[in-house]
């Protein structure tokens, strides 16, 4: 598979309502609750670039920036930055708007890394990504430093898990 996509061919947009059912008791959103809201609009985004099944195989850290209250909208917006030969780099960002006011805050930010699998679970090969706008540009070009930051920190888990796997 040599065709390429452009980011812009993989964007999510995926906006919800924060009831009180999705609050904990200082009446913001769950971060369990964005964490499943980020990886769903992430999947969403890889399946469109892809057009394959995927399955998550590392979330970046998740800080959150600003607390997202009840009666919020949280946005989530979503696109594949980056591309290995199965692997592909999501962005997403977060952002919560009061809408009684129209104020909007960015509230977290974070890339996941999505691998494309066939009909038999298995890697298989993506299209490279085109970016085209400033922000993909960026996104993209940086991509290499945090693919490495990846690895390394999938090594070191690796280590923590032999050290533990052992004890108890």
């Amino acid at each position: 598979m040599e065709e390429s996509k452009f980011c812009s061919e993989s964007l999510v947009v995926k906006t919800s309502i924060v009831f009180p059912t999705d609050t904990n008791t200082y009446g913001t959103l769950f971060g369990g609750k964005l964490m499943a809201y980020i990886d769903d609009t992430a999947a969403i985004s890889a399946m469109r670039h892809a057009r394959r099944g995927i399955v998550t195989a590392s979330t970046d850290s998740v800080d959150f920036l600003y607390p997202i209250h009840e009666g919020n909208a949280v946005c989530l917006e979503a696109f594949v930055t980056y591309t290995g030969s199965s692997s592909m780099e999501v962005f997403v960002k977060v952002t919560a708007e009061d809408l009684i006011s129209g104020e909007r805050h960015l509230c977290a930010l974070s890339f996941l890394t999505m691998v494309a699998i066939d009909e038999h679970g298995k890697p298989t090969k993506v299209p490279k990504v085109i970016p085209q706008t400033e922000e993909e540009k960026s996104l993209y070009e940086s991509a290499k430093e945090r693919a490495e930051a990846r690895k390394k920190r999938k090594k070191e888990t690796e280590e923590l898990a032999k050290k533990y796997r052992s004890l108890g």
